[in-house]
Protein backbone atom coordinates (compact mmCIF):
# COMPACT_ATOMS: atom_id res chain seq x y z
CA UNK A 1 0.00 0.00 0.00
CA UNK A 2 1.16 3.53 -0.67
CA UNK A 3 0.60 6.22 1.45
CA UNK A 4 0.21 10.32 0.48
CA UNK A 5 1.03 12.28 3.34
CA UNK A 6 1.50 15.16 5.06
CA UNK A 7 3.39 16.75 7.28
CA UNK A 8 3.20 19.95 9.84
CA UNK A 9 6.22 21.63 10.49
CA UNK A 10 7.17 23.86 13.27
CA UNK A 11 2.96 25.06 13.26
CA UNK A 12 3.81 26.61 9.87
CA UNK A 13 4.39 24.61 7.03
CA UNK A 14 3.34 21.56 5.30
CA UNK A 15 5.35 19.22 3.57
CA UNK A 16 3.91 16.62 0.92
CA UNK A 17 5.07 13.14 0.05
CA UNK A 18 4.51 10.15 -0.67
CA UNK A 19 5.79 6.39 0.14
CA UNK A 20 5.38 2.29 0.94
CA UNK A 21 6.26 2.62 4.65
CA UNK A 22 5.41 5.84 5.97
CA UNK A 23 6.59 4.91 9.85
CA UNK A 24 10.06 4.62 8.16
CA UNK A 25 10.22 7.50 6.29
CA UNK A 26 8.47 9.20 9.07
CA UNK A 27 11.45 8.36 11.15
CA UNK A 28 13.76 9.48 8.79
CA UNK A 29 12.03 12.92 8.55
CA UNK A 30 12.80 13.01 11.97
CA UNK A 31 16.42 12.14 11.82
CA UNK A 32 17.01 14.88 8.99
CA UNK A 33 17.13 12.87 6.79
CA UNK A 34 15.44 14.87 4.12
CA UNK A 35 16.65 18.46 2.83
CA UNK A 36 13.85 20.20 3.29
CA UNK A 37 12.14 18.78 7.03
CA UNK A 38 15.61 19.18 8.43
CA UNK A 39 15.60 22.84 9.14
CA UNK A 40 12.14 21.94 11.50
CA UNK A 41 12.19 20.90 14.51
CA UNK A 42 8.45 20.25 15.16
CA UNK A 43 7.27 17.22 12.67
CA UNK A 44 3.90 16.30 12.79
CA UNK A 45 2.12 13.60 10.65
CA UNK A 46 -1.46 15.32 10.08
CA UNK A 47 -2.69 13.67 7.19
CA UNK A 48 -2.40 10.26 5.72
CA UNK A 49 -4.12 8.80 1.98
CA UNK A 50 -4.02 5.07 0.92
CA UNK A 51 -3.57 4.19 -2.69
CA UNK A 52 -3.05 1.05 -4.41
CA UNK A 53 -0.31 1.61 -6.95
CA UNK A 54 3.01 4.25 -6.58
CA UNK A 55 1.83 6.36 -9.93
CA UNK A 56 -1.69 7.04 -7.88
CA UNK A 57 0.07 8.02 -5.11
CA UNK A 58 2.42 9.76 -7.13
CA UNK A 59 -0.26 11.56 -8.69
CA UNK A 60 -1.78 12.34 -5.64
CA UNK A 61 0.93 13.72 -4.15
CA UNK A 62 1.59 16.47 -7.15
CA UNK A 63 -2.23 17.37 -6.99
CA UNK A 64 -1.88 18.38 -3.09
CA UNK A 65 1.51 20.20 -3.38
CA UNK A 66 0.02 22.23 -5.89
CA UNK A 67 -2.94 23.54 -3.51
CA UNK A 68 -3.32 26.46 -1.41
CA UNK A 69 -2.10 26.29 2.26
CA UNK A 70 -5.83 26.63 2.84
CA UNK A 71 -7.08 24.13 0.47
CA UNK A 72 -4.75 21.95 2.14
CA UNK A 73 -5.98 22.59 5.87
CA UNK A 74 -9.39 21.62 4.58
CA UNK A 75 -7.71 18.44 3.22
CA UNK A 76 -6.40 18.12 7.00
CA UNK A 77 -9.57 18.85 8.66
CA UNK A 78 -11.98 16.34 6.01
CA UNK A 79 -14.06 19.26 5.08
CA UNK A 80 -15.03 18.70 2.14
CA UNK A 81 -17.44 21.88 1.86
CA UNK A 82 -14.48 23.99 1.80
CA UNK A 83 -12.42 21.87 -0.34
CA UNK A 84 -15.19 21.90 -3.18
CA UNK A 85 -14.97 25.84 -2.50
CA UNK A 86 -12.07 26.34 -2.83
CA UNK A 87 -11.71 23.80 -5.96
CA UNK A 88 -14.53 26.35 -7.68
CA UNK A 89 -13.04 29.58 -6.76
CA UNK A 90 -9.51 28.18 -7.95
CA UNK A 91 -11.64 26.89 -11.84
CA UNK A 92 -13.14 31.22 -12.10
CA UNK A 93 -9.69 32.26 -11.64
CA UNK A 94 -8.18 29.73 -13.82
CA UNK A 95 -11.07 30.45 -16.52
CA UNK A 96 -11.12 34.67 -16.47
CA UNK A 97 -14.18 34.35 -14.30
CA UNK A 98 -12.50 35.17 -10.76
CA UNK A 99 -12.39 38.94 -11.70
Amino acid sequence: MWVVYILLCDQKAFYVGYIDNVVRRISEHQAGYSLYTKKFSDLQLVCTEQYSSPAKAKEREKQVKGWSIAKKKALIASDKQTLIALSKSSRLVESGGGK
